[in-house]
């Protein structure tokens, strides 16, 4: 998606040549039109999607946009945290590596929020080592649902999580596709690498 690529390489921020910060447009103060843009694009190739699946927090704006294009589907979000009012014996519960914050942490989704046969469209704002998509794709299949695509904004895909969703036969579909970072510089999937 042209648009989202030239917002990355006017806004974006490259962070010791691994992390790509995109804070002031996507992931803490959201740029509203882009994000629905974003969201119309990504969601084009999916049909009779049942829900949308995301993991709190940065995922959800793209998550709720996504679902009331794709007709207005609930949207069901794993949560990171504890809370007293889930019951721990009602969950689908996976442990998920965060990328940026290089901890483990477990993601739930009660049981009432997602069944057996539905078909699912997980929608995050990133995909880098595949983590959180992996830990959603693992709570779809504990809960017996049939995961029919996952839609990032951007993928890193040189972090590998593209294509060990495609390993597993789930396609990605992705509004920027970040193949690797020069001095700073973002290069996307359709530039060369500096050898």
């Amino acid at each position: 998606m042209q648009e989202l690529e030239e917002r990355i390489q006017s806004d974006g921020i490259v962070i010791d040549n691994e992390i790509l910060k995109v804070d002031s447009f996507i992931n803490h103060q959201i740029d509203t039109g882009l994000l629905r843009r974003i969201c119309t694009y990504l969601v084009e190739p999916f049909h009779s999607i049942d829900k949308v699946v995301t993991v709190e927090t940065s995922g959800i704006a793209f998550a709720v946009v996504a679902a009331q294009l794709l007709g207005d589907v609930p949207v069901v979000f794993a949560k990171k945290s504890k809370s007293k009012i889930v019951d721990a014996t009602n969950v689908y519960i996976a442990n998920v590596k965060s990328f940026t914050r290089g901890i483990v942490s477990p993601i739930t989704i009660d049981k009432r929020f997602l069944k057996k046969g539905e078909k699912v469209l997980i929608v995050d704002d990133f995909l880098a080592e595949g983590n959180a998509s992996l830990g959603l794709v693992e709570l779809c299949q504990q809960a017996g649902a049939q995961v029919e695509g996952v839609a990032v904004a951007v993928e890193k895909s040189f972090q590998g999580g593209h294509a060990k969703l495609n390993a597993m036969g789930i396609p990605v579909r992705s509004g920027a596709d970040v193949a690797g970072f020069d001095r700073g510089k973002v290069l996307f999937a359709d530039e060369k690498l500096p050898h």
